[in-house]
């Protein structure tokens, strides 16, 4: 009997995203699979499974990227891939903000600005909120939508949002962000999570 694995999905991964996904899981005491890395995304949705599979412990976190590719690009159908697997619980989403050629949205239940404030709003990569409520526009977002998970977080540009965000200060919307899928999600009122520091899988 397979235990399944609690996952957050972020819809970046370039660089900066890395450095900062990276600092947010060694603070939360959760791993990065640092191999999702990549602009856009390398592995294949059964090859990240394996390395979910393989971290020591839980929360999981995991990135995807598109690169700006219309529709359903690699990105994404590694990212359905993982969400939907039967050996993966995902606890939610983090749904970067991005202004592309070809813009792709998604709902989201509620968007963090580059203050650190939560808002009903979508935001923009700067993490400056938009004048729709509940919509963010980005590169690797398309499928969200289709997916059946608890929690959709919109944030702008992971590492940046004129460095309101930035890693070297400890990646502080993104932290935020991901917390806040840990607490809604219940993560931290399982009695059988474990602390631990980063693992780079």
């Amino acid at each position: 009997m397979s235990t399944k694995r609690n996952v957050i999905l972020v819809t970046d991964g370039d660089e900066h995203t890395r450095r900062s996904i990276e600092q947010v899981a060694k603070t939360v005491g959760g791993r990065c699979i640092t191999q999702s890395k990549g602009n856009p995304s390398k592995l294949s949705g059964p090859e990240l499974v394996k390395l979910i599979k393989k971290a020591p412990h839980d929360p999981v976190l995991v990135m995807f990227d598109d690169s700006g590719i219309v529709g359903e690009g690699a990105g994404e159908k590694a990212l359905k891939y993982v969400a939907e697997h039967e050996d993966i619980n995902v606890l939610g989403v983090v749904a970067v903000a991005a202004k592309s050629r070809h813009e792709e949205w998604t709902r989201v239940d509620v968007s963090i600005d580059r203050d650190g404030e939560l808002t009903p709003y979508g935001v923009d990569k700067y993490g400056i909120p938009e004048l729709e409520i509940g919509r963010l526009n980005g590169d690797t977002v398309y499928c969200l939508d289709q997916l059946n998970v608890p929690l959709i977080v919109g944030i702008g540009d992971i590492g940046k949002m004129a460095r309101h965000d930035s890693y070297k200060l400890g990646a502080p919307i993104t932290e935020k962000a991901v917390e806040l899928i840990l607490e809604r999600s219940g993560f931290y009122d399982d009695d059988t999570i474990q602390s631990g520091t980063l693992a780079d899988s």
